[in-house]
C-alpha cells in the first residue's frame, strides 16, 4: 500500500497544486487557499530574521574566512586570486582600513563561483565582516524557502513542507554557515536547487507520459518526451556546485543517475514493455547531456575571470610546452602521456595542469587539525568544529561572571535534530527498501551522494561542517517519518490526535534545543558555566 502523505484542508496535490473550494471567502479563506506560498514565505522570513540579526558581529576572520573573502575581493579587482600578506587579517580588521592586495598569483584549492557569490556581498558593502556574509546569509535564508516548496511538491503536503523547512531554519549548523564567509552554504543551495528541479521534471515527465497514453494510446517506450528545461536547470545548478567545490561531482552522479531511473520507471508505469531498452534508446544521451553535459560547460565558464586575465595562477603554463601536466591522474593515478597537444589551446592545457596540482592538494592533505574528525562521526555530531573562541576576563565586553565568560562560534548542528535524523533515515531506508516508496528513495539519494563519498578520504583532514549540504535532505527525512507518525487520511481520529501531538513534541523540542544552543551559534558572550552546561560531550571542547 502506497504510502499517503498528510495534507491539510484544503488538500495538496502531487504536484503541490493546491484545491479549494469555490465558495470559500474572506481573509482565512484566502490565506488558505495561498498559503502553498505564504507558509513557505513565513518560514523564510523567520530563517532570515535569525540569519541576518548581527551579521557583522564578532568583527574577525571566522575560521576559514581568513581565504575566502579576501580571494572574493581579489577576484572582484584582478578577476583571479592574488597573494596577500602575513598581516593582511590585521589592515583589514584596523579602524584605518588597508587593503594590502598584490597583484601576484596565488595557488587556491577550489574553483572560483563560491568566491564570486561571497564578492558580490563585498561589492555592495565592502571588505568587512558583514561585507563578506550578507550573500552567504541570503543564500541560505533562500534554501529555506527552496525547501518548503520542495517539501510540499515531495512529500504532498505545505505542513509537512513547511515543517522541514522550519527544522532546517533551526539547524544549528545551517545557521552557523549561513552566517560565515564559506563556500559550504552557497553548495548546498547549488544542490537543492538541483534536486528541486529534477522534481519538477519528474513530475512534468510523468503527465507527458499520461497524456500522450490516454491521447494517442501510444506505449511508454513509444513517447517522446521533448525538451525538458527543468533538468537542464538541473545540470546548471549542479555545475554550479562544482563550481564551488568539487564534491558536486559526486553529487552530480548520483543525480543523473537518479533521474534516468525515473525515467525508466516512469515509462515503465506507462506501459513500456521494454522499460530499460526505451531508457537507454531515447532518454540516456539526451540525460547525460543535460546534466553532465551542461554541468562541464557551467563549470568552465565559471573560471571565465581566469581565462580573461594573464595574471592567474599557472594561467600560462603550457605556452612553452607542447604536452600536458605531469601530475598523475585522478582515477588510474599513473603518469599522463607526454604526447604532443598543441592543437589544444594552451589555455586550456594550462588550466588541466592546475586542476592535477589542486587534485593532488585536496586528496593529499593530511595536516593534523584540532578540529578534524571522521565520517562515522557526522551523523550523530561527534566532533563540531569551533570557528571561533575567545575567553572574556570579567568585566570585559560586558561580562559580568566572577569566573569569566566565553564568546564562541561552534558549528554543531542542533543535536535533536540530528539524532531524530538518524531514526527518519532508516525509517526511510526500509520505506524504500520494503514498499518502494520513491519520495523516500529520492532523499536517500541525496544522502548517498552528499555523505558516502567522503569515507574514502578518511586518511584526509577533514571536518563535519562539510555535512551543511546533508541537512535539507536530512529535514526531508524527518518531515517523511512525522507524517508517518501523524498517520494517513483514513486513520482513526484518536490515532491521528496522538500522532500529531507526537510530531509537535518532536518539532517543539528541536526548536527548544536550538534556543539552548544559540549563544554558541552566534559568538553571544555568556557565563563560563553556561558554556560548559552546553558541553554535553567531551568530544564537543
Amino acid at each position: 500500500m502506497a504510502y499517503t502523505a498528510v495534507t491539510e484542508t484544503p488538500a495538496v496535490g502531487a504536484a503541490g497544486g493546491v484545491r479549494h473550494a469555490a465558495a470559500a471567502r474572506g481573509p482565512l479563506a484566502w490565506a488558505v487557499r495561498h498559503s502553498g506560498w505564504l507558509g513557505p514565505i513565513a518560514v523564510a522570513l523567520f530563517a532570515g530574521l535569525l540569519r541576518f540579526w548581527n551579521l557583522a558581529t564578532p568583527n574577525a576572520f571566522v575560521f576559514d574566512e581568513t581565504y575566502y573573502p579576501k580571494d572574493a575581493w581579489s577576484l572582484l579587482h584582478l578577476g583571479y586570486e592574488g597573494v596577500w600578506p602575513d598581516d593582511a587579517n590585521q589592515q583589514i580588521l584596523a579602524p584605518s582600513q588597508k587593503i594590502p592586495l598584490t597583484r601576484a598569483p596565488e595557488f587556491v584549492a577550489h574553483p572560483p563561483l563560491g568566491k564570486w557569490v561571497i564578492s558580490l556581498g563585498e561589492w555592495a558593502f565592502g571588505l568587512h565582516p558583514f561585507g563578506w556574509r550578507v550573500m552567504v546569509a541570503l543564500v541560505g535564508t533562500l534554501s529555506v524557502l527552496m525547501l518548503a516548496r520542495i517539501g510540499r511538491r515531495l512529500l504532498s503536503s505545505t505542513l509537512l513542507g513547511c515543517t522541514a523547512a522550519l527544522l532546517m531554519a533551526v539547524d544549528g549548523l545551517h545557521f552557523v554557515m549561513s552566517r560565515v564567509g564559506l563556500l559550504d552554504g552557497v553548495s548546498m543551495v547549488f544542490v537543492l536547487g538541483a534536486f528541486g528541479c529534477l522534481l519538477v521534471d519528474r513530475d512534468r515527465t510523468r503527465a507527458v507520459l499520461a497524456a500522450a497514453r490516454a491521447e494517442g494510446g501510444l506505449a511508454g517506450d513509444e513517447v517522446r518526451l521533448g525538451l525538458r528545461p527543468w533538468r537542464i536547470g538541473a545540470g546548471l545548478l549542479l555545475g554550479c556546485a562544482c563550481a564551488v567545490k568539487w564534491n558536486g561531482l559526486q553529487i552530480l552522479l548520483v543525480f543523473t543517475v537518479l533521474t534516468l531511473l525515473w525515467d525508466r520507471a516512469g515509462r515503465r508505469w506507462a506501459g513500456a514493455r521494454r522499460p530499460t531498452r526505451s531508457l537507454l534508446r531515447r532518454d540516456a544521451l539526451p540525460g547525460l547531456l543535460s546534466t553532465v553535459g551542461v554541468a562541464a560547460l557551467v563549470y568552465l565558464a565559471s573560471w571565465s575571470g581566469w581565462f580573461a586575465t594573464d595574471g592567474g595562477y599557472d594561467r600560462h603554463w603550457a605556452d612553452t610546452r607542447a604536452g600536458l601536466s605531469m601530475a598523475r591522474t585522478p582515477v588510474v593515478d599513473i603518469p599522463l602521456p607526454q604526447v604532443p597537444m598543441g592543437w589544444v589551446p594552451a589555455a586550456l592545457r594550462s588550466l588541466w595542469h592546475y586542476h592535477a596540482q589542486m587534485y593532488d592538494f585536496n586528496t593529499g592533505l593530511s595536516s593534523p587539525h584540532t578540529y578534524q574528525s571522521n565520517p562515522w562521526s557526522w551523523l550523530v555530531q561527534g566532533r563540531p568544529v569551533s570557528m571561533y573562541w575567545q575567553q572574556v576576563p570579567e568585566g570585559q565586553q560586558g561580562c559580568t561572571a566572577s569566573g569569566g565568560c566565553a564568546s564562541q562560534i561552534l558549528a554543531l548542528g542542533t543535536p535533536l535534530l540530528w539524532w531524530t535524523a538518524c531514526f527518519a533515515l532508516a525509517y526511510a531506508l526500509w520505506r524504500w527498501f520494503f514498499r518502494r516508496d520513491w519520495r523516500a528513495g529520492a532523499v536517500l539519494a541525496g544522502v548517498a551522494g552528499i555523505y558516502l563519498p567522503w569515507f574514502q578520504y578518511q586518511h584526509r583532514t577533514i571536518f563535519s561542517f562539510y555535512m551543511v549540504l546533508l541537512v535539507p535532505f536530512l529535514c526531508l527525512a524527518v518531515a517523511l517519518m512525522l507524517g508517518a507518525l501523524v498517520g494517513p487520511a483514513g486513520a482513526t481520529l484518536s490515532r491521528r490526535r496522538w500522532g500529531t501531538a507526537t510530531a509537535g513534541l518532536i518539532v517543539f523540542a528541536v526548536v527548544g534545543c536550538f534556543a539552548f544552543f544559540h549563544p554558541l551559534y552566534t559568538a553571544e558572550v555568556i557565563p563560563m558555566s553556561d558554556w560548559q552546561d552546553r558541553m554535553w560531550f567531551t568530544s564537543w571542547i
